[in-house]
């Protein structure tokens, strides 16, 4: 099968992966409302088609942070996607990098920090605020050490949101023995899966937490260490002690309330992202495309304002940079993707959502992405 649509690649790695781990990926918090309501008010909202424009030129290109990036999408934080097709981390990374296009490499990445930025293009790093401030300023050093030009600060994740498919396929509060099962049954039903990753993909650990979990190797184990240290005392002032740490930019992820964009700026942020965690924390709130317009209008130019959260494809960006976005940041698509078939298939997602880019230009008079404004849309 080739993908034509971010949809297909859900297929395609549906098919593939390991139930748990498509769960996984594909799961929100609660009743899941947030995580359709970020797709489906993305898709009520209505441009405004125009024609009879000279289009023979567009220009794709932003700049944000210091970098210029080929068209206005990232690669979002993704946790274990070393998971998904082996050394996961690092062929998303490359993809990102043969795009022009910035890659965040989660914490509760399978690859490391050191890995990743091994590939000759240091991943922006995501970070949490974890009680353990020794290892987290580690954390931080290793993250300068490699290279990588942006901190991205999550917020949203004081404790982990209750995500019930992950309950339900046993990838959460299984015992050691169902655990040991669920894997053995996965590993027969899937052999392309089991092969790509017990002979090509180990070590199965949290790169760039593994030295701070010694008590057992399974990755559920380093989940519930992450988990454990989450810190829930932490406030805005937290983030003069990471700017100790830490001289370069930081993006607080996990803004969807005006006051804490505002907050943001005054705790001296460079930018943020609008963000619900992709509907896997608090289930029921707005959505990241309707959320956004206050925020940027609460911020104007003080910072630099990205969205994730059911962008599926380039129509989608296009209406978020209308809404004031600069980028958007996707998730599930290039994890899709990389289930799917690795680096290949993230890299075809990228192409698709170009050329969806550019088709929505083209058809909305909008020649350049930095001109994108409200004028794009077309309201009742």
């Amino acid at each position: 099968m080739r993908a034509a649509s971010v949809s297909d690649f859900r297929e395609m790695a549906r098919r593939r992966l390991p139930h748990i781990f498509f769960e996984y990926i594909d799961g929100g918090s609660y009743a899941e409302v947030t995580l359709r309501r970020n797709v489906a008010d993305l898709e009520e909202i209505a441009l405004r088609q125009l024609v009879m424009r000279d289009m023979t030129k567009l220009d794709m290109t932003v700049e944000t942070l210091g970098q210029t990036l080929n068209m206005p999408v990232g690669l979002a934080p993704v946790g274990m996607a070393g998971m998904y097709a082996h050394r996961g981390e690092t062929q998303a990374s490359r993809a990102a990098a043969a795009a022009g296009v910035p890659f965040c490499l989660s914490t509760v990445g399978v690859c490391s920090i050191e890995e990743v930025a091994a590939t000759g293009t240091p991943p922006w790093f995501q970070l949490y605020m974890l009680k353990d401030r020794g290892y987290m300023r580690e954390l931080l050093g290793r993250a300068k050490a490699a290279g990588s030009p942006v901190l991205v600060f999550t917020v949203d994740l004081p404790l982990p949101g209750a995500r019930y498919r992950d309950s339900r396929s046993g990838f959460t509060g299984s015992t050691p023995l169902r655990a040991a099962l669920t894997q053995l049954r996965d590993g027969i039903t899937h052999p392309a899966w089991t092969w790509d990753l017990f002979v090509h993909g180990r070590p199965h650990t949290l790169g760039s937490v593994a030295g701070a979990v010694t008590e057992s190797r399974r990755v559920t184990d380093f989940l519930a260490w992450i988990a454990r240290n989450f810190d829930r005392s932490v406030t805005w002032k937290d983030l003069d002690w990471v700017r100790e740490v830490w001289d370069g930019p930081i993006v607080v992820k996990g803004v969807l309330d005006p006051a804490d964009a505002r907050d943001a700026v005054k705790a001296g942020a460079q930018g943020l992202v609008v963000s619900n965690h992709g509907g896997r924390q608090l289930d029921g709130v707005l959505s990241s495309i309707t959320a956004l317009p206050r925020i940027v209008d609460a911020v104007g130019d003080d910072l630099e304002v990205y969205m994730d959260g059911g962008v599926r494809s380039g129509l989608d960006v296009l209406k978020a940079l209308a809404l004031g976005a600069k980028a958007c940041f996707v998730g599930r698509p290039w994890a899709w993707a990389l289930g799917a078939g690795g680096e290949k298939q993230v890299a075809r997602m990228l192409e698709i959502l170009r050329a969806e880019l550019a088709v929505a230009m083209v058809l909305t008079g909008c020649t350049s992405v930095r001109d994108a404004g409200r004028s794009l849309l077309d309201r009742p």
